[in-house]
């Protein structure tokens, strides 16, 4: 779509509507596969499985959540398609061209957060591979800089480097990193289950592993009850659908440039229920075979590649899981703030230039490594404000304009968007009202029950959306 005499402030090639539309099935699924097979996400992944008891209860949580999130990235990715805008530009059609600007600066704090975190997970496995090396050992427990080992730093500062050198093409060059790495993290994944299973022997679901044991190891998941009560089941399903918060708000930042709907969601079946389900399958057998070979309950795929006898094996799985988190990396953490900060000023910042920023922001708080103290609870609350968001958003588009929506509008100043001076009073209304219950009554108070932080994000959904819904309705009477 041609838009005609946008204004400067709103407006700029890489916010504009997707012209070149060269995203196919694949691409589409390999988003996916970039955005869960990083360290965190086996982690993640391997501690649900082992939560859920045996392989039914595993396909009913893991299985049906997947079908959830499947429905609900097809909600924000056909809106992408259908508008070709990016995730800051449609929150304008809801929350008014200068509005948008809030929950488009929460989406980039949570990713410049997780930028640094994901690049540190990423260079600590390279560091892991290579102080099996005696002398870097050495140099590595000898040398500081900056509060970290100086091996640390030099690994992340490549990795943080290598990262940039993805985008320098723009979004062609992160789906063609993407179309590679997918495939390569699946290969060593299997690579992985298969040297392990055939080294232990079995195939099971964990139920070798002492409880008291694997509550300890899996309690960073948050996943509450003993392992295959109904409480966890409800848990787990949770705990998966929430991991993809983030996405479920700038998904549309990579479906604008899908070749079609029926495109989209040929990738997102494939990418979403069925490679979540065996993503899952695969690091929870090699978990549980992990603990037979080494007797120890080892979540992450660096642990496990660091006990190879074979440098070789150690290398090739270090590099990939590298990789691997990379692409989580490029995908959930860095596109997103691109166009996020690019928003607050088109004029002067452009998708690479709001790529650097929150790159040089990840670089920034690297020597106080937040993400390892309890600054990561922060980001988590403002993170669980992405519930109400995406409530607003879907509810605007679906149920109040019935997917039908002016693009053009909005790149217009004085148009449709501007509402009250720019901003919609009926969405910030909203999102405090969402945000009460699915952060700051969770997170400062006791008022609500324990378990409601688990299903904060839901809460925060269906209370932001029907409250936005109601004043919506009400306003245009």
């Amino acid at each position: 779509m041609q838009i005609n005499n946008p204004s400067p402030s709103l407006y700029n090639e890489d916010l504009a509507p997707a012209t070149e539309r060269k995203w196919g099935a694949f691409s589409i699924f390999n988003v996916w596969t970039s955005d869960v097979h990083s360290l965190w996400g086996y982690f993640l992944a391997a501690s649900l499985f082992l939560m859920c008891g045996n392989f039914i209860n595993f396909v009913l949580a893991i299985g049906l959540g997947s079908l959830v999130i499947f429905f609900l990235m097809s909600l924000v990715g056909n809106a992408g398609v259908r508008t070709g805008v990016p995730y800051p530009v449609l929150a304008r059609a809801s929350f008014g061209t200068v509005g948008a600007n809030l929950p488009a600066i929460v989406r980039a704090i949570v990713a410049c957060f997780w930028y640094g975190a994901q690049t540190s997970a990423a260079s600590g496995a390279i560091v892991a591979l290579l102080v099996r090396n005696e002398s870097l050992l050495a140099f590595h427990q000898n040398s500081q800089m900056l509060g970290h080992s100086t091996l640390e730093v030099i690994c992340y500062v490549i990795v943080w480097a290598l990262q940039l050198l993805i985008i320098q093409r723009g979004m062609e060059t992160v789906r063609k990193f993407q179309d590679w790495a997918g495939p390569a993290v699946w290969i060593m994944m299997l690579l992985l289950a298969t040297y392990l299973l055939v080294k232990s022997g079995t195939f099971s679901f964990g139920s070798e592993i002492p409880q008291d044991v694997l509550l300890k190891a899996t309690a960073d998941a948050g996943v509450p009850g003993t392992p295959g009560s109904v409480t966890a089941l409800f848990g787990v399903a949770a705990t998966w659908i929430t991991y993809f918060a983030a996405l479920y708000l700038n998904f549309c930042d990579f479906s604008r440039y899908a070749k079609s709907e029926a495109e989209l969601r040929k990738g997102n079946l494939w990418g979403l229920p069925i490679n979540l389900l065996a993503f899952c399958l695969v690091a929870g057998v090699t978990t549980t075979a992990a603990f037979t070979v080494y007797n120890e309950v080892l979540l992450h795929p660096d642990q496990i590649s660091a006990k190879f006898d074979s440098v070789f094996l150690a290398a090739l799985a270090a590099i990939t899981f590298a990789v691997a988190t990379l692409g989580i990396n490029v995908v959930a953490n860095f596109v997103s703030p691109a166009f996020d900060f690019a928003n607050v000023f088109p004029s002067k910042i452009n998708f690479k230039r709001g790529g650097y920023i929150a790159a040089a922001i990840a670089l920034i708080l690297y020597p106080w490594a937040p993400w390892q103290t309890g600054a990561a609870h922060f980001v988590n609350f403002i993170g669980s404000t992405m519930g109400p968001i995406f409530g607003i958003m879907m509810v605007d588009y679906y149920l109040i304009r019935k997917g039908r929506l002016d693009v053009a509008a909005l790149y217009q100043e004085n148009g449709e968007f501007r509402f009250q001076g720019g901003w919609n009073v009926n969405a910030l209304i909203a999102l405090a009202v969402g945000g009460l219950f699915s952060s700051i009554l969770p997170t400062f108070t006791t008022v609500l029950p324990a378990w409601w932080g688990t299903y904060g994000w839901f809460f925060g959904v269906g209370i932001g959306g029907a409250v936005y819904y109601v004043l919506r309705s009400m306003s245009r009477k």
